[in-house]
């Protein structure tokens, strides 16, 4: 009933060890039918070269096991707020990948300094504020997604133009139309806290990109004027 959705996380999950954006068991990425209102996500705890498609276990959109064998991953409930918060986003990933995750530790979003950065998002890349203890000790992964739900609507950000953030010190998710482009994601941001942190080791007082700069490498790959690319 639920192979296509299965097939499409596991093969998903499998690009996160190959992208060396996880060790061990460590991440994990979901993917949406909107249309039957579930999602298939990595289970919890299990080595991605022992994973199966039927291993991915199917959850609705209220939080419950519908179908499979396995426990869900321990975030399940931070992807489960990020679906009913964010409408249009198709997959979910969630990484320690190290460069992002030094971001998260050090409590900082990522600045734009430059226009690969720029060619993703107009903006830095977003870092939540700490949790606070009593949420902290409520229902963690539930909370985990309002923190990020409500750093995006206390910034006033867009998750459809920016997908993808840092939870203090904890670490990145990113999303996207589709596992697929979720996991891309998970890569490019990896990325872009590299070549911030390396841009800060090399000149402390590096400037952000000037203006023109951002705009005009977002608008050339976003937008009704995008020309980066071929049609469709």
């Amino acid at each position: 009933m639920f192979k296509k959705l299965r097939e499409q996380c596991w093969k998903a999950n499998l690009e996160l060890p190959k992208l060396g954006l996880v060790i061990y068991t460590f991440g994990n990425v979901s993917s949406i039918d909107r249309n039957r209102g579930v999602f298939a996500i990595k289970p919890s705890g299990v080595d991605y070269d022992r994973m199966e498609p039927k291993d991915m276990v199917i959850v609705d959109l209220d939080g419950n096991v519908v179908d499979g064998e396995l426990r869900p991953s321990s975030d399940v409930n931070t992807h489960l707020v990020l679906y009913n918060a964010f409408p249009h986003i198709g997959g979910i990933v969630h990484t320690h990948s190290t460069h992002a995750v030094a971001w998260a530790q050090a409590l900082r979003p990522v600045p734009i300094y430059g226009t690969t950065h720029a060619d993703h998002l107009a903006g830095d890349i977003p870092c939540t504020p700490l949790m606070a203890d009593e949420r902290i000790a409520n229902d963690y992964e539930t909370e985990t997604g309002n923190q990020i739900v409500e750093s995006f609507r206390a910034e006033k950000l867009n998750p459809d133009e920016i997908q993808m953030v840092l939870v203090a010190g904890h670490g990145p998710f990113t999303w996207g139309v589709n596992a697929e482009k979720a996991v891309y994601h998970a890569k490019v941001l990896e990325e872009l806290c590299c070549m911030a942190y390396l841009t800060e080791r090399i000149n402390p007082d590096a400037p952000r990109l000037k203006a023109s700069l951002i705009e005009k490498h977002y608008s050339r790959k976003h937008g009704k004027n995008a020309y980066y690319g071929q049609k469709n």
